[in-house]
């Protein structure tokens, strides 16, 4: 009520992606959860409870305020572990609720050690080691200039975890890059280990790591996209089935966009549809006005490429995609009728209209896509 579309969540998909994940790494292997950027897409507060439900008890997440919103949407105690940003104040908040966090440069650890010692509780923390990425974390010549300042942190700051990321684990074309990365880690987990520093997890794998790069899987593995039932890329895809005889998808994807039409408008041949001259009527059409746009992240890219599904038949986008609405050709579809469901992503009936499908239309990737809708609208959790 209220909205011109909704999102659908799978509780039995996530179930069924959450036991292969659990399976593919084995019983020594911790699962974290990412459910940064509005977990994909699809919604801390519907999702996160949910993969608790499933038997996930760490997530992991990008920025405080994501942290905040897991505490209040969890149903259970769960561990859980920041990433990315944490402004000072932010550090001592995470401290005290019991939050992990990624230290990458001096500052950190010093305001961690700063905010442990006032409020006589330990930091948990993970050092970031950097390996490559060139985006955040130590080299192996800054660990050596940490020491003195881990060892001051002593009894403030427990090395919960020591960790990298690879800079495209996803795509063939990195592999040396990733095999080198894997390397320069183990030196600087070595130098830390020989300094008389132990984590308690190392992690360094993703998605497409944990499929592509088995050694990465170490204690941990983070693991996004995957758990919504999308690959990281059509390499790892392909890198998966090459391993497995059956050769099937062993993913489900979790989303379902639906929306309904709003009304119709019937166009004769020669005249142009919506703004522009991007599209003129071939024939004389019946057009379905759906009322989603690009400010509900269905891209303008898409405009006279995208489909939907109606009636279980695949219409086509025609015109450009506008802020709210989209027009989408009807016309060989008996039947419609106001209000008709259209699917913009998931399936109905035979056919499926998927995140892939969006990226390879729209150029956006499938993270992108998927975390570009946005939070209002509304999430449904279905069996």
């Amino acid at each position: 009520m209220f909205h011109s579309s909704y999102i659908e969540i799978s509780k039995s998909a996530l179930q069924h992606n959450i036991a292969f994940l659990k399976e593919e790494i084995g019983p020594q292997v911790k699962l974290s959860s990412v459910v940064k950027g509005n977990a994909y897409g699809h919604g801390i507060e519907h999702f996160a409870p949910l993969a608790q439900e499933c038997g996930v008890d760490h997530f992991s997440v990008f920025s405080a305020d994501e942290a905040e919103r897991l505490l209040q949407s969890l149903k259970k105690p769960a561990t859980i572990m920041v990433m990315g940003y944490l402004d000072q104040p932010e550090v001592e908040w995470a401290i005290a609720h019991g939050i992990e966090f990624f230290v990458f440069e001096p500052g950190r650890l010093t305001a961690a050690t700063e905010a442990a010692g006032k409020l006589g509780k330990p930091a948990r923390i993970h050092l970031e080691m950097e390996t490559g990425m060139n985006r955040t974390g130590f080299t192996l010549a800054q660990l050596e200039k940490l020491l003195p300042l881990l060892h001051q942190a002593r009894g403030k700051v427990e090395l919960a975890g020591a960790c990298t990321h690879y800079a495209g684990a996803e795509s063939l074309q990195n592999h040396e890059r990733v095999l080198d990365q894997l390397s320069k880690y183990k030196q600087q987990l070595q130098y830390l280990e020989s300094a008389g520093y132990h984590p308690a997890q190392c992690h360094t794998a993703c998605s497409a790591a944990m499929v592509s790069y088995p050694e990465t899987r170490m204690d941990l593995v983070r693991i996004g996209i995957m758990q919504y039932g999308f690959w990281p890329s059509p390499e790892t895809y392909r890198h998966y089935l090459g391993l497995h005889r059956d050769r099937k998808d062993p993913l489900r994807r979790l989303i379902t966009w639906k929306s309904s039409i709003m009304s119709f408008k019937n166009v004769p041949q020669g005249e142009f549809v919506g703004y522009g001259t991007s599209f003129q009527a071939p024939r004389d059409m019946q057009l379905a006005i759906v009322p989603v746009g690009y400010a509900w992240g269905y891209s303008r890219n898409l405009s006279n490429q995208g489909q939907v599904l109606i009636r279980g038949v695949r219409a086509a986008v025609v015109g450009i995609v506008n802020m709210n609405v989209m027009m989408v050709d009807v016309t060989d579809i008996p039947g419609v009728q106001p209000e008709d469901e259209v699917v913009l992503l998931g399936t109905q009936g035979e056919e499926s209209i998927t995140v892939a499908s969006f990226g390879e239309l729209s150029t956006q990737l499938n993270y992108e896509l998927l975390t570009r809708l946005p939070i209002n609208i509304p999430r449904y959790i279905v069996e």
